[in-house]
């Protein structure tokens, strides 16, 4: 049970209290439907930049990134993060200009103007569903952690409290916060709030880093250890050739995500103006290449580490004789250093693959390493890095959905023209709608998928494969094809869904079951590992998106070029840069060699 002092529970009411605050501070300033959605578009750069990042590192990517670095090493980096830097670099050069240009207040939107209504209506449905399914999937892994973690339990037993309650005390304790500086403050009280979380985070998992660091016996004892702790790495390819098969991969997951995804891109869109906004995505580029030593080299360190077990020390002190006897939970000696097994509830014994191993849970990496290496004082700090870590993609899927129930569902469909304090009241509405839903699957999670979705790690994964492949390939055809029409759109954005689904219910990683991870239709094949199945579906969803839309575009009308001015590429005009330098193309280009670099250095 983790040992917390009185400073350690000040850091985290200090902070609590700090996101409170910036939702009363900046109450008076949300007047309208636009400061409330937008946050006005008066935000400077920095800040927009910092909560672009920030909003990416929420509780499903920390804790991801931190299982890829206990389950692949310090190689995961190429996936998670400098593969990542490409898709960054092409959203801020290519796409960012036609998002803000087009005068589009969401992502659906520039769907609606680029095409029809049909297809901003589907891609905001289907957007809906993912955030509030993804944000109730975080809120429901970081109440398990901190459940599991017991921070909460001396003041349950305290008060006599059932210690059932821990979880539900944490699910509505996390969401309350959120909602409160959401309601109070929009979008503009959520960035403001994710600077001071991307702060938090920094400065509470850099001391876990180099205390880790430290206890592994530095850089070359966290390679030495990942090899020998974990037997099943030796599948990820090696040398400097693997970073273009790890970049091609970290793209397709990221591209997606990236160029696609409006709980990230809100962030850039609501910039004072469009240099602004597409220089936002180039900036937090930078950034990413250092995120991997703060998030994925702690799982790395972790699995590294000596794996602890229960002992009896036996020692006479002037005739008396004493026994130390030190007790480690099962799930933690049959785990891989700190890594714990995973354990069934119903008979407390480790589960295992197919293959007869134990498998381990991967998720509980980070969480473990603050645990570990902090010392009494520094915990709390720690521990308020992995709770902002939630708030901040929490509160970023929040805004996302009640602008786009708001921009893309209410306001087109259900009442049109309505005035300023109608929508300002609806995105109200809607931000607490979609609490209380993520407050639901958290609860349905906990109750039918609390195994099955154990392991964060291939849940995002498949996010990114059912369901951001498919939609990235309209969006390119939408901004690099004046050719593409509604009809296409619409068609293949809900054949390439489909097919993704289906080849995910076809197909079944080697070491796996069939249900979450696949193979609930048939097994018609098998691929070596969960990564590979993602992979292709990802490819295959986006494949058949871009035939059939291309198919059924060929044969519809396409609408005339003076229509689509501000919203294909080639019928953009582009502010020239005199200085090159100061080009977009040219701060891209060196960010891409740094991150091809550091990808060559840890291959």
């Amino acid at each position: 049970m983790p040992n917390l002092n009185s400073t350690d529970w000040l850091i985290l009411l200090l902070y609590l209290f700090g996101l409170l605050a910036i939702g009363f501070l900046l109450r008076a300033k949300i007047k309208t439907s636009k400061d409330f959605l937008q946050a006005g578009r008066t935000l400077p750069v920095w800040i927009c930049v910092l909560a672009f990042v920030a909003a990416s590192l929420g509780c499903q990517e920390v804790i991801a990134m931190g299982a890829a670095g206990a389950k692949f090493g310090f190689r995961a980096a190429m996936l998670f993060s400098f593969g990542a830097i490409p898709a960054l670099l092409f959203a801020a050069i290519y796409m960012m200009p036609l998002y803000y240009g087009s005068g589009a207040r969401t992502v659906p939107e520039y769907l609606g103007l680029r095409f029809d209504r049909k297809t901003r209506l589907l891609n905001a449905c289907t957007f809906a569903v993912m955030t509030l399914g993804s944000g109730g999937i975080s809120l429901y892994v970081m109440a398990r952690v901190f459940e599991s973690l017991q921070i909460f339990d001396p003041l349950f037993y305290v008060n006599g409290w059932p210690h059932s309650g821990i979880f539900t005390f944490c699910v509505l304790l996390f969401a309350a916060v959120v909602l409160v500086y959401i309601l109070l403050a929009g979008l503009a009280g959520a960035m403001i709030s994710q600077v001071l979380q991307f702060l938090v985070i920094a400065a509470g998992f850099l001391p876990v880093v180099m205390m880790g660091l430290k206890n592994v016996g530095g850089w070359n004892g966290v390679r030495a250890a990942v090899p020998a702790a974990y037997p099943h790495s030796g599948y990820i390819p090696d040398g400097v050739s693997s970073i273009f098969l790890w970049l091609l991969l970290g793209f397709v997951f990221g591209a997606g995500r990236w160029c696609t995804d409006f709980r990230i891109l809100q962030m850039a869109m609501a910039a004072k103006d469009a240099e602004s906004a597409r220089r936002i995505p180039l900036f937090a580029a930078a950034f990413r290449l250092l995120i991997p030593f703060m998030l994925i080299l702690p799982g790395a360190i972790a699995i590294g580490l000596p794996t602890p077990y229960s002992s009896t020390v036996v020692r006479d002190e002037n005739g008396v004789i004493y026994h130390e006897i030190t007790v480690v939970p099962p799930d933690e000696a049959q785990g891989q250093g700190l890594v714990p097994a995973r354990v069934d509830t119903a008979t407390g014994k480790p589960l295992l693959d197919a293959g007869g191993r134990v498998l381990l849970n991967y998720d509980r990496a980070t969480p473990e390493m603050l645990i570990h290496s902090l010392p009494t004082g520094l915990l709390g700090l720690g521990l308020t890095a992995l709770l902002a870590s939630l708030m901040s993609g929490l509160a970023a899927s929040i805004t996302a959905f009640n602008a786009v129930f708001a921009v893309d569902i209410y306001e087109p469909f259900i009442r049109k023209n309505a005035d300023n304090r109608h929508s300002l009241a609806v995105g109200r509405w809607a931000a607490l709608g979609g609490a209380l839903i993520v407050v639901g699957v958290a609860y349905a999670v906990s109750v039918f998928g609390g195994v099955a979705l154990s392991n964060i790690l291939d849940a995002l994964l498949l996010v990114f494969a059912l369901v951001t492949a498919p939609q990235l390939a309209t969006f390119l055809m939408g901004m690099f094809s004046r050719r593409a029409t509604g009809h296409g759109a619409f068609a293949g954005l809900a054949a390439g869904t489909a097919a993704a689904l289906l080849h995910y219910g076809l197909t079944l990683p080697a070491d796996a079951r069939a249900g979450a991870q696949g193979g609930w239709i048939a097994v018609l094949h098998r691929y070596p590992r969960f990564i590979g199945e993602c992979f292709w579906t990802a490819i295959i969803g986006f494949a058949v998106n871009l035939i059939v839309a291309s198919v059924v575009s060929v044969s519809t009308q396409a609408k005339p070029a003076e229509e689509l001015k501000g919203m294909v590429h080639s019928l953009t005009p582009r502010p020239a840069i005199a200085v090159w330098w100061k080009r977009p193309e040219s701060i891209a280009a060196a960010i891409l060699l740094a991150a091809v670099a550091l990808g060559a250095f840890f291959a």
